[in-house]
């Protein structure tokens, strides 16, 4: 039998084939929609063209374009392929029919398949009555099917549930019936059937209580008031709706509640269906209080409230305020000399039930011991500025309403001139994640009360300020949104001695900080040689965001490393040293709080080669070397005889000499030699005698040799060569010098004549006899001048070398006293033997003469 059910749909789709014959292939059935989770099964048909080079054995299957497993398919013959996908759980999905020949896939036919379930059965089915108006049923339809779902909502009889009365049409869970086919009855069941492609759905029968569902439209609030010389009392007015049913008992609520609370209270008030209006009086209630009202009703049968109305408000009636406002001021200084300000703030206070309404302030202020002085002020506004002089003053300020004023409140201010006392201790502020707490030490026990006052430190405006009361405690706290974040604020707490307010001590706090805005611009002053002074302005309060707690100064040289130095938030300069000479540096620095740091813009500057100190220790040394300088010259010149005297000791000049007068003069004239000559006939020459040299030889002693002075002036007057050359040969290279004893030198006033010069040994025979060639020459005749032609000295040696070696012989004028040559005769003698290397020994050195010209 199922073969046989198989080959007439094989037959079927051969035939179907046959019709679209001229189409490429089809997917059957076309049917869109299957059953979640179950097994989808499809054929593709070939079109007739395709054979007999292509058949079904040549066809491929894909679901979103991806390959469908072969062992999923099945050749049912030449022109018909199936596929069989178990499990089919795509909500949405396209199946693809492909040819492949020839390595090649064409895309004959695809379809859209989806999957859903079919309905469930509706329940929880419920209706709502509105008298004269509608009747609407909703239900709940379960689970979704991923395809849509119509409802239809039947009304029959309880009495025989086959009898549909009515029914309505929807696509949603709920259905209405409109008036007039909403007849009011009790005998009524209600049932819904919901369907889709895949099946459909029908709940039970229902029966349903029409009264049971009846429910009203909302009352309307006529009015809200108060009964005259009845206080804490409001009377409530409403209307009922017009569609309720007949001869029915109802129930209306009232709800109200003060605008100061978030508690709400009820009132129930029973009425019938036949009144049309409803009232009740709400008793009870705060002074000066205003109520919220609302009013709802219901059918005794029914279960269905009303909604509520529209709310409405009154108030009850006031009465004075019962406290005080909460007083506070700020004293100025005023600019004119015998006033100052005083600047009075004050709030409500947040009385709990509240009086009433205030109308107004009235302020009362005079001097204090001359209450004769009083003023008066009347304010709407909650603050007021007073220009008092400087007596101390009482002031109080009162408010008032309808119904009368609030007990004063007092404030004294202090005269100007008074010293109040200070809180002793201390005080300090704990932000923490919610709350801003201050707490305080005082030593004296007295006061009992304290005023907080806060207010922003840039905030010049003294009304801006805020405070609190705090009684009985010595700390505060309030809530973190009463501050603004990063702005410094000051904190003062003022101690309260009755209605004194003694000086306060102030703290300064941020509730939250951040990095400064900007950084301090560095400024260096004139450099030094390997230091500089660094400067900058403190960030202002506006832009530090927080507390500055350090400075870092970041100084970098050309092409060195970056260094720092940390300095305290009170300091506004540093002094950089340890600098390099004659090198550029570059230099910034940031300011830092809690929650970081931000740098400034950089500044360069540039070292000196030499610094102050190095100008000044220059200076310094140049004007003591000129100071030296100039001492010494002024030494010089007034001790310059004693330098002179031990650096270049004075030598004997034989021109200046007392002893002897050299024929130097022009002036000299040859009578002086003529009497000379003559005189020396008639003196003794033996008595004058001329120490020549003496010889020094190794192992005896120097032997010396008289020239007896006759011989230098006999006829023969000249010395002979013969004569020279003998005594010359005596001469050794360490001869020295040897001259006559002191008082024949200190007794020669007169005239000595050179007569000769006996070189030393060193020099050739040739030498000398050339130099002795020049010797002195005897005039014929009286009236010539006696020349001495040539005295020049000629040496080999330096004269103040000790070995050279140099001899003078002297002629003695004839014209020296006879005692003088009688002294001289016995006082001349031989002078030792020289002797090397001894000191204290005269000698005479050869520029002590000059050549000399003899006329």
């Amino acid at each position: 039998m199922f073969s046989s059910l198989i080959w007439m749909f094989v037959l079927l789709c051969s035939s179907v084939a046959d019709e679209n014959s001229i189409r490429d292939a089809d997917i059957f059935p076309s049917s869109a929609e299957i059953k979640r989770g179950s097994s989808l099964k499809r054929f593709c048909i070939l079109g007739k063209h395709h054979m007999p080079h292509r058949n079904a054995s040549h066809i491929i299957w894909k679901l979103n374009d991806e390959l469908i497993a072969p062992e999923n398919y099945n050749i049912v013959n030449e022109t018909v392929s199936s596929i069989t996908i178990p499990n089919f759980t795509y909500s949405t999905a396209y199946l693809k029919c492909f040819m492949k020949y020839l390595d090649k896939e064409q895309l004959l036919v695809h379809k859209e398949v989806k999957s859903g379930f079919p309905p469930d059965t509706p329940g929880n089915i419920s209706c709502i009555y509105y008298f004269d108006d509608n009747l609407t049923c909703t239900w709940n339809s379960g689970r979704k099917t991923s395809f849509t779902r119509n409802y239809t909502l039947y009304r029959k009889l309880a009495t025989n549930p086959n009898t549909i009365v009515s029914s309505c049409q929807s696509k949603t869970e709920s259905c209405s019936f409109l008036y007039p086919d909403t007849p009011y009855s009790s005998a009524f069941c209600f049932q819904v059937k919901a369907e889709n492609v895949l099946g459909e759905a029908l709940s039970k029968c229902v029966p349903i209580d029409m009264g049971k569902i009846e429910k009203f439209d909302p009352p309307e609030i006529l009015l809200v008031k108060t009964i005259s010389d009845i206080k804490q009392l409001l009377t409530v007015t409403w209307k009922m709706p017009e569609k309720i049913v007949p001869s029915k008992d109802l129930t209306c609520q009232v709800q109200y509640r003060n605008l100061y609370s978030n508690s709400t209270k009820y009132v129930t008030v029973p009425l019938n269906s036949a009144e049309k209006t409803g009232s009740c009086n709400l008793t009870g209630l705060w002074d000066s209080t205003e109520y919220s009202v609302a009013v709802r009703c219901i059918s005794n049968e029914s279960i269905f409230w009303s909604e509520w109305s529209g709310e409405k408000s009154g108030s009850t009636k006031e009465k004075a305020p019962s406290e005080k406002v909460d007083l506070w001021r700020v004293i100025e200084s005023s600019h004119s000399p015998g006033s100052r300000s005083v600047h009075l703030m004050w709030k409500p206070l947040n009385s709990f039930p509240p009086s009433g309404r205030i109308l107004g302030y009235k302020i009362q202020y005079f001097p204090e011991n001359k209450t004769a002085l009083k003023m008066i002020n009347n304010s709407t506004d909650k603050k007021i500025t007073l220009l008092l002089n400087e007596e101390a003053h009482i002031v109080s300020v009162t408010a008032y309403n309808s119904a009368g004023n609030s007990p004063e409140a007092i404030l004294r201010i202090p005269s100007a001139d008074e010293k109040t006392a200070q809180i002793t201790g201390t005080a300090r502020t704990l932000p923490s994640n919610e709350e801003v707490v201050v707490e305080w030490v005082v030593s004296k026990p007295e006061a009992t009360e304290y005023v907080v006052e806060w207010f922003e430190e840039l905030e010049m405006d003294p009304f801006s300020r805020s405070w609190q009361y705090v009684s009985n405690s010595t700390n505060w706290k309030t809530n973190k949104k009463n501050f603004k974040p990063f702005v410094c604020y000051n904190i003062s707490v003022y101690p309260l001695y009755g209605n004194k307010v003694a000086a306060p001590y102030t703290v300064q706090t941020y509730v939250q900080q951040k990095k400064p805005s900007e950084g301090p611009v560095a400024h260096t002053g004139i450099p030094g040689k390997n230091e500089v002074t660094v400067t900058w302005n403190k960030i202002s309060k506006d832009k530090s965001n927080g507390f500055i707690t350090n400075y870092t100064i970041f100084y970098k040289p050309e092409d060195g490393k970056e260094l720092n130095e940390t300095v305290n938030s009170n300091d506004q300069q540093y002094r950089l040293k340890s600098l390099q000479a004659n090198t550029q540096y570059t230099v910034y620095i940031m300011a830092n709080n809690e929650a970081g740091g931000t740098t400034g813009e950089p500044k360069t500057f540039k070292t000196l080669k030499l610094d102050k100190e190095d100008i000044i220790l220059i200076a310094l040394l140049v004007g003591i070397s000129v100071f030296c300088l100039l001492g010494l010259w002024v030494t010089c010149v007034l001790k310059k005889h004693v330098f002179k005297k031990v650096c270049w000791p004075d030598i004997p000049n034989p021109a200046e000499s007392i002893a002897v007068e050299w024929p130097l003069a022009t002036s000299m004239n040859n009578s002086l030699l003529k009497k000379l000559a003559s005189e020396a006939k008639t003196v003794d020459f033996e008595d004058i005698n001329v120490l020549e040299y003496c010889f020094p030889e190794e192992n005896h002693v120097s032997e010396c040799i008289d020239i007896n002075a006759e011989d230098m002036i006999n006829g023969d007057k000249k010395i002979l060569h013969k004569q020279e050359n003998d005594v010359a040969k005596c001469f050794l290279p360490s001869m020295p010098y040897v001259i006559t004893d002191q008082f024949t030198r200190s007794q020669m006033k007169s005239t000595l004549i050179l007569v000769k010069e006996i070189q030393p040994m060193e020099m050739l025979a040739d030498d000398l006899c050339g130099s002795q060639q020049n010797s002195i020459k005897n005039e014929e005749n009286d009236d010539e001048v006696l020349k001495v032609e040539d005295f020049n000295e000629k040496t080999l040696f330096n004269p103040y070398l000790k070995n050279s070696v140099k001899t003078r012989e002297f002629l003695i004028s004839e014209s020296l006293p006879e005692h003088n040559m009688d002294e001289h005769k016995s006082q001349s003698s031989v002078l030792p033997p020289f002797q090397q290397d001894v000191a204290g020994q005269p000698y005479i050195t050869l520029d002590m003469f000059e050549p000399a010209t003899a006329q």
